[in-house]
């Protein structure tokens, strides 16, 4: 339950720090002194979105801090979920600087707004006049139905089913596209893959080739030019090797009585022996360069070949032209396995479907069982409520598809007066038909939705005198089981809290600030009898106001 709310320089509060209580907790004061501002404030530590707008002193921060009691709540999975800390004494800050950047926390820990929404769904529900727009709602109409039917467990297993359901729907679908323009391309992809493959690529082919082919186109010259050079270095007398032999020759002479001679002898001799290794490899050469214009032919051949895929595919490497290559048989490997993957990916998807109708169907019967006891009790309560004649139906219908919790669509219809055929909500209900109507549904939700906290926000607009009382009387039940917070404007569900908080304006000061006050048993008769006769107070109106509470065990 919300233990306390400090609220810090928001709209036209300062400063406040409100202590609730379990039970039933009564807000009045009068109208424009604030009292739907504390919702705000609160509703920002809910998950709602806010700017500077909210800041009464733009040169401060607006602070909003919750302490909750959690610990009968069964709320440590969320926590560890988030990979947050958890307390029963749980502490929610929201924090709005002056620039209108907003900050979250968790027992100190920074959330995002989601988390915060998540969490105060859990915690909370604010249920105020204008929510009964709700009762327009399907999926509104839906929620309430699983709430009364304890459908939560159920519908989390549909939910995950109903996930892979439209991942396996989308997946076969997407498959099903892709079959169908793959298989247009087939013969086109099947062209090109035979065609690279009768290529028989092989990497850093194409250097190879361009190498030999200026091999071959110079080998001519390449023959002429190798003899050239043997005949020099040692095919006749005037050959360099010749001369160096003559010249070493020489140089022995004189060996005996010229003692330098020797070093040189030895270098000319180790000069002579490299030249004649270099003949020796150039013979080697030239013998094995061969004109051959076929050989030519069929490296030109395929090097245009190879040029020509290149070109083709707009590519620069036999790599790329090889990696092309398998991408393409990829895609001819897909096409042809194509339907086999259809068929299976079906067959998933049926079995993924046949499941998720089972629950579908568990899920509607579930909620079939439980609708009797719901029309009959709300019937009761409007009728308790002052709509004497009142009539009210849960129309329930299958749905050709899937849907997020099932295969039901479901509408509330209603009709206050015997004459008037059941219609939907939104065509015959007044405003205050659906509040009522909407206290109704959320007296017999509390049952079921195990929330610690729920608010009312002058959900008794438009009634008065003995309806009044039997609205308070259906919410003073409600609160014997969970935290009741209820702001109202009507004495008789004023009297029948709890505890009593008073919201008033202060104008003394330069600003006007809204103030609340915690109120005493002679200040709470005070405030009742002026909810009853107005500020001119009467000793009728004191008598009056006493009586109510007494009535109501105050």
């Amino acid at each position: 339950m919300l233990q306390n709310i400090h609220i810090q320089n928001y709209a036209l509060i300062d400063q406040l720090d409100i202590e609730f209580n379990q039970g039933l907790n009564i807000i009045t004061g009068e109208t424009g002194a604030g009292k739907s501002i504390l919702l705000g404030a609160l509703a920002l530590i809910l998950g709602q979105r806010a700017d500077t707008s909210v800041l009464k002193d733009t040169s401060r921060s607006c602070i909003v801090e919750g302490l909750f009691n959690i610990s009968s709540y069964n709320l440590e999975n969320f926590f560890i979920e988030n990979d947050l800390d958890y307390y029963d004494n749980t502490i929610i800050r929201r924090q709005i600087n002056e620039s209108g950047k907003s900050r979250a926390f968790i027992n100190e820990t920074p959330v995002n707004l989601n988390v915060l929404k998540d969490l105060g769904v859990l915690l909370i529900d604010i249920h105020s006049q204008h929510e009964s727009l709700l009762l327009g709602n399907g999926l509104f109409h839906l929620n309430v139905l699983d709430s009364f039917a304890s459908l939560s467990d159920d519908l989390k297993v549909y939910r995950d089913l109903f996930k892979q359901h439209n991942s396996a729907k989308n997946e076969f679908e997407r498959l099903v596209l892709d079959a169908t323009n793959s298989r247009k391309d087939f013969d086109y992809f099947q062209f090109q893959l035979n065609e690279l493959n009768q290529a028989k690529l092989k990497p850093d082919e194409l250097k190879e080739l361009e190498n030999l082919q200026q091999k071959l186109a110079h080998a001519a010259d390449i023959k002429l030019s190798l003899q050239t050079v043997t005949d020099l270095m040692s095919n006749d007398s005037s050959s360099a090797i010749s001369m160096l032999r003559e010249s070493e020759m020489s140089l022995k002479k004189i060996n005996s009585f010229f003692s330098e001679s020797l070093d040189l002898e030895r270098r000319i001799e180790s000069c002579r022996i490299e030249l004649k290794d270099i003949s020796n490899e150039i013979v080697s050469q030239n013998d094995r360069v061969e004109v051959d214009p076929q050989q030519l032919d069929e490296v030109t051949k395929r090097l245009d070949l190879l040029y020509n895929l290149l070109q083709k595919h707009k590519l620069s490497s036999i790599d790329e032209l090889i990696l092309l290559r398998n991408e393409i048989e990829a895609k001819v490997d897909f096409i042809s396995n194509v339907d086999f993957n259809l068929e299976k990916k079906q067959k998933q998807l049926v079995e993924i479907e046949n499941k998720l109708s089972l629950l579908a169907i568990s899920l509607s019967e579930k909620r079939k069982k439980v609708i009797p006891s719901i029309e009959a009790d709300i019937i009761d309560l409007l009728v308790q409520l002052g709509i004497k004649h009142a009539s009210f139906k849960v129309d329930i219908q299958k749905s050709d598809v899937f849907l997020g919790r099932g295969i039901d669509k479901v509408a509330f219809l209603f009709s206050a007066n015997k004459q008037i055929p059941l219609q939907e909500l939104s065509k015959v209900a007044s405003g205050g038909e659906l509040s009522r109507l909407m206290l109704s549904l959320k007296s017999l939700m509390v049952k079921t939705s195990g929330l610690p906290t729920i608010i009312f926000d002058e959900i008794d607009t438009g009634v008065s005198g003995e309806i009044a009382d039997k609205v308070g009387n259906i919410i003073q039940v409600m609160a014997g089981g969970m935290q009741v917070i209820n702001i109202t404007h009507l004495p008789q569900i004023a009297s029948k809290g709890n505890t009593h908080f008073l919201v008033y304006k202060d104008n003394h000061s330069e600003q006007s600030s809204t103030k609340i006050k915690l109120l005493d048993a002679k200040e709470r008769v005070v405030e009742i009898a002026k909810m009853l006769s107005g500020e001119k107070l009467s000793d009728a109106a004191l008598t009056n106001a006493k009586e109510l509470l007494s009535m109501n065990g105050n």
